[in-house]
């Protein structure tokens, strides 16, 4: 038996990689003060503020103990995630391009595509409309009496 494979991630992110004129404020903030716009990121996706930190310093760390690292775990892990929470089409070698590569402009592709889902969320409230049933009125039983009437027929005599 064939089976049958459906891909259902055609959807693109919403900006390009290198898109950063479309959300300036974000991008001086990643550019300012990158640790603290990776941080609250993170915050803002719901995962731990500090994680952001091991991308940022943990290199350094595992460098002086010898170990050398190519590809930032936490920028990969939330490139995916954002991936898969939205369902944008892609590959992890695309995503491990892009996390070694260009670290700052990934994570201000990640920002406004948060930024952009959330818009696109709408809330819609239906209201049912109210049913009044009417009350049945109490029924009343008329009695009619059938009064026979008797009919004397005359008696004829001969």
């Amino acid at each position: 038996m064939q089976q049958i494979y459906i891909n259902t991630r055609n959807r693109g992110w919403s900006s390009g990689l290198f898109g950063c004129c479309e959300d300036c404020s974000s991008c001086c903030y990643a550019f300012w003060c990158f640790p603290c716009f990776t941080c609250s990121t993170t915050g803002a996706f719901g995962e731990g503020t500090c994680l952001p930190l091991l991308d940022i310093f943990g290199p350094g760390f595992l460098a002086f103990f010898g170990i050398s690292t190519c590809v930032p775990p936490v920028t990969l892990g939330m490139r995916v995630a954002i991936r898969y929470k939205y369902d944008i089409g892609g590959n992890i070698c695309d995503d491990i391009m892009v996390s070694c590569c260009c670290m700052w402009c990934s994570w201000c592709q990640i920002s406004r595509e948060m930024k952009a889902r959330k818009k696109d969320i709408t809330i819609m409230q239906t209201v049912l409309p109210t049913v009044i049933q009417p009350i049945p009125m109490a029924t009343t039983t008329q009695v009619v009496s059938h009064q026979s009437v008797s009919v004397a027929s005359p008696v004829i005599q001969m």
